[in-house]
């Protein structure tokens, strides 16, 4: 009896180290697990991350009255607390408009390690794209003048700025959305899957490992690779077109390439899609099978696929809600009528 447990625990052993190995030879890469190694990989040489950076940068990431409204932050549409998005289909902003190309809120966690940024990929990196959303009409529409000017209004702020730039910084937008960009730098959640392919063949039961092989013999490796599994431009629709793609207008970049989302805390960003017309994780697994791969995922392979992508709900930054500085009679006022 003995025997045949040490026996069945070798093969387990050896079933794991062989399985992480096929994980890696697919194109999968794990979060380094080493802290200063993972800060290096993550951060911006052109922007460094430093502590009092990111602790600006968070206050930002929560101001409100960057927006025109004065009710809209990047976490309204970025919930930290929801997976990083909304839980809505079409993204809502300013006046309760809805994504004009019916576009979902992509999760903000993990979204450092994208090659490019938006659904149709146009920025590439973090500070070019928290520019984005601060302007765009139907999200917070604020004009860039505003959005320096509430900033500059409070001495806190400023102070701030100060002390992680320099006395001589000149507060503008850019540097704004750059000192957001810092602190989404830090929103990695590391699992118990970079646990596994670090070299922990006990992270995973064997459930979960059974999970990863489907996964990468159906070929869901193809696209969902990398650190993020997912973040780069794919074709979509590659063998059958979406059954929901006339919800919206939005049809990718101009060859028709789409970003692929993180499967990083996927249980917790529905609904799937870019437009977000399915609500389940099993149903958004055949219907990729379906469109990317040219099969029909039967219920057990999908049931495994899914059990996989549990396992990589990560471990979340903690985030205490920061009390941001009072407004002052210099901070752009907000008309509640016509704004």
């Amino acid at each position: 009896m003995k025997i045949l447990l040490l026996s069945a625990l070798v093969a387990t052993a050896v079933m794991g180290a062989s399985l992480a190995d096929e994980a890696k030879s697919a194109g999968l890469k794990p979060m380094p697990s080493n802290v200063k190694a993972l800060e290096k990989l993550t951060s911006n040489p052109k922007n460094p991350t430093t502590a009092a950076k990111v602790e600006l940068g968070k206050m930002l990431y929560f101001e409100p009255r960057l927006s025109k409204s004065g009710l809209i932050s990047c976490n309204t549409c970025h919930n930290l607390s929801l997976g990083g998005v909304d839980g809505m289909s079409a993204a809502i902003g300013h006046k309760w408009t809805a994504n004009p190309h019916h576009l979902s809120s992509p999760t903000v966690y993990n979204a450092v390690f994208y090659s490019q940024q938006f659904w149709d990929g146009r920025s590439p990196h973090l500070e070019d794209q928290a520019q984005g959303p601060m302007q765009a009409g139907p999200e917070m529409a604020a004009p860039k003048d505003h959005v320096a000017g509430v900033v500059t209004s409070m001495p806190q702020y400023v102070s701030m700025f100060q002390k992680a730039y320099g006395k001589d910084v000149k507060i503008t937008f850019e540097k704004i959305a750059d000192t957001i960009a810092v602190y989404e730098r830090t929103l990695v959640t590391p699992s118990r899957y970079d646990a596994f392919l670090n070299g922990n063949k006990k992270a995973l039961t064997a459930p979960e490992q059974k999970g990863l092989k489907t996964f990468i013999d159906k070929g869901c490796a193809t696209c969902h690779n990398d650190i993020a599994l997912g973040g780069t431009m794919q074709a979509f629709g590659a063998v059958a077109p979406y059954k929901h793609m006339n919800i919206g207008d939005f049809k990718g970049d101009k060859n028709g390439m789409v970003r692929v989302p993180t499967l990083r805390n996927v249980t917790e960003t529905a609904p799937y899609f870019h437009n977000g017309q399915i609500a389940t994780l099993g149903e958004a697994i055949k219907e990729m099978g379906r469109i990317q791969l040219g099969i029909d995922l039967s219920d057990t392979e999908t049931n495994e696929i899914e059990t996989f992508l549990k396992a990589l709900e990560g471990k979340k930054p903690v985030v205490i809600y920061p009390m941001l500085p009072a407004s002052t009679d210099k901070t752009p006022k907000v008309d509640v009528v016509n704004n």
